[in-house]
């Protein structure tokens, strides 16, 4: 853990102290060492550089909204579904991630937009203040520690603008670090694109400075090389996609599928579009060649290690992590992960984790059923201590409740087992939010190289084709014996290139469910609402011709503990009648319900679940704008999509 950042998150006004301002980004910085004394002295620099990454770990950032909430609703991840009166009430995260939201709604939007405006600030601050430094240069070992701090605040800032514009559509762009006379805070909103490409520009020169993890003691809690690179393919990859707009453009391909007709969904022209694909496999390559990012063999320790807080020195799978503190802050295993109902002797008084994000069924049914990842990803089940014995409890009838495997307090480490027994509130698990995996690097390659060769072509990549880099990421999931049926899954896909991509999008799901990922890429593929169509209507016919109606199992006892033989689990068919009686059973997703409550029956439930993407706009997922920021605006910016 980089432990003077979190040290530096709750040591206020050690350099620089944020004024209170309700002003639209009026976040002023007061030196309380003059300008001179700070951006000449590393140790001071790099306080100012802990102030933007500490700003990461706030609830309203990294820790919970930007880093899971504003990514829901998708065709494979839901907020707590079932909840009909949920939905209508729109200043609740549970009606703003279904759609339905309003500009007077949900408080933690405007916090999202507000402390990342505090972050960026402070990267401002970085930026400006090396910039002017004497001793910033390439030529002594000083100079170039400075230039590497400018080059985390670069990159820090242009994942929060990344953000804002995935959350917001356009936002204001506030390059510099405030002016006492404040001439650069009231200021319009900034097309996205513009504010893409200059986030690409301020990339390249940040890459510069950056060293590879491992480099100069940087680790994977700091912004590097690595991630600067696939930061900017990312950004490179959504200037070429799809965006709903404020106005159409120009120029621009507008959706034939999807599109409102005052707020079109369009994208650069096919000419441009190439342009950024080949801008973004040049980053991706660079990933590549350079080796230090690698897959873990092995898909459970990857998510072991990640539970544990311990960083992976040996292949560095998670290229950046946003450093949380345990007991300060992080929401991963607690808001997401599985869901533990009440207390418990061995995790604590307080229990009831929320587990708010959910999966579906058709997506757990989507798996290969010998795909590790089926099960390291989806649980069916709660953990409840019953007369002191903790059970995994399968659930019933509930599709659209799964929990995220991925996070589990079973594999967390004593450290925070111990600080959760010793009180009854809740334990921020420290668990960092990853921003970037390398699997997601390889198939953002395997996309960009797709598109613009097929999936067969190696040319102008980084010695493998489309194909070799999605089998690397499908394969990897697979035991040993089930490996060579994975890959023949891969060799059979279609060398058509709109087949192909088919299977990037699918694979997107397998591999990064609950991780903040997908929505963002379906809005720039144009299929959000295409898939969340799609995933209605496999429910309905697998309800009706897949689902059992009641789910055989059995348990393992160990000690203190029961937990569902996941082996002995008849997902797909009952077992013969004769030994029925050594299985226990539950009611599953086939089973009917009468019931016109969406919480009990998730038929009724599935009208509900982002039923406002389309109404009154036809594929709004942008939120609005916060109306105390617009009166704060002085005037300079105003909600659109018809918020």
């Amino acid at each position: 853990m980089r432990t003077n950042i979190i040290k530096t998150l709750f040591l206020s006004g050690l350099v620089l102290s944020t004024a209170s301002c309700e002003d639209f980004l009026d976040q002023t910085s007061e030196s309380e060492h003059t300008p001179e004394n700070v951006w000449n002295s590393p140790y001071y620099s790099e306080l100012v550089l802990n102030r933007a990454y500490g700003a990461l770990t706030e609830d309203g950032t990294y820790a919970q909204v930007m880093a899971f909430t504003t990514s829901l609703n998708t065709d494979i991840e839901l907020v707590d579904a079932g909840d009909a009166a949920s939905y209508t009430n729109q200043g609740s995260e549970r009606s703003y991630m279904n759609y339905n939201a309003i500009a007077g709604g949900w408080s933690k939007a405007q916090q999202a937009w507000d402390k990342s405006y505090i972050a960026i600030e402070y990267c401002n601050n970085v930026i400006d203040g090396v910039s002017g430094s004497s001793l910033a240069n390439n030529t002594t070992t000083v100079g170039r520690q400075m230039l590497r701090y400018k080059g985390e605040a670069i990159t820090l800032r242009a994942m929060l603008y990344f953000d804002l514009i995935r959350n917001f559509g356009d936002v204001p762009l506030k390059l510099s670090e405030t002016k006492t006379d404040l001439s650069n805070v009231y200021i319009p909103k900034t097309d996205r694109d513009e504010i893409m490409d200059e986030l690409i520009k301020s990339l390249e020169e940040a890459i510069e400075y950056l060293p590879w993890v491992g480099e100069n003691g940087y680790t994977t809690e700091h912004v590097t090389k690595g991630y600067a690179h696939a930061l900017l393919a990312n950004i490179a990859l959504q200037r070429a996609g799809w965006s709903i707009r404020e106005a159409a453009k120009e120029g621009y391909e507008t959706a034939a599928e999807n599109s409102d007709p005052t707020y079109p969904t369009q994208r650069p022209a096919a000419a441009e579009r190439k342009g950024y694909y080949e801008l973004a496999l040049k980053h991706l390559n660079a990933i590549i060649a350079n080796g230090k990012h690698q897959l873990n063999p092995s898909i459970a320790d990857q998510w072991y290690l990640v539970n544990q807080r311990a960083l992976d020195t040996k292949y560095y799978e998670n290229i950046f992590e946003i450093p949380m503190g345990l007991n300060k802050s992080g929401e991963f295993g607690y808001t997401v992960g599985v869901r533990i109902s009440g207390a418990s002797a061995k995790y604590g008084p307080k229990g009831n984790s929320s587990g708010k994000v959910k999966l579906t069924a058709p997506y757990f049914w989507s798996f290969d059923h010998n795909d590790l990842r089926r099960d390291l990803t989806c649980a069916t089940y709660e953990l409840k201590e019953e007369n002191g014995v903790l059970k995994e409890n399968m659930q019933k009838n509930e599709p659209f409740k799964i929990y995220v495997a991925k996070w589990d307090i079973r594999k967390m480490n004593e450290e925070w087992r111990i600080a959760a027994l010793g009180t009854t509130e809740k334990v921020p698990t420290g668990i960092n939010t990853i921003k970037m995996r390398y699997p997601q690097v390889l198939l953002m390659y395997a996309e960009a190289l797709n598109e613009l060769n097929g999936p067969d072509n190696a040319a102008g990549g980084a010695g493998m084709t489309a194909r070799e880099a999605l089998a690397k990421v499908h394969t990897r999931s697979f035991a040993e014996a089930d490996k060579t049926a994975a890959l023949a899954y891969v060799n059979a896909i279609s060398a058509d290139k709109d087949a192909f991509f088919e299977a990037i999008v699918q694979e997107n799901a397998w591999e990064l469910a609950g991780e903040g990922v997908r929505k963002f890429e379906l809005e720039r593929w144009n299929l959000l609402s295409k898939k969340i169509d799609e995933f209605k209507e496999t429910f309905k016919y697998q309800f009706e011709n897949e689902y059992p109606k009641d789910l055989y199992y059995k348990t393992i006892t160990e000690g203190s503990e029961v937990r569902i033989d996941m082996a002995s689990v008849c997902w797909y068919e009952e077992p013969a009648d004769d030994v029925k009686k050594e299985y226990q059973k539950v009611s599953w997703w086939g089973t009917p319900k009468e019931d016109n409550d969406p919480n009990k029956n998730p038929m009724v439930a599935l009208e509900y679940i982002s039923a406002g993407l389309n109404t009154p706009v036809k594929n709004r997922y942008f939120m609005p704008i916060a109306t105390g920021t617009i009166a704060d605006s002085q005037g300079k910016i105003a909600n659109s999509y018809g918020f």
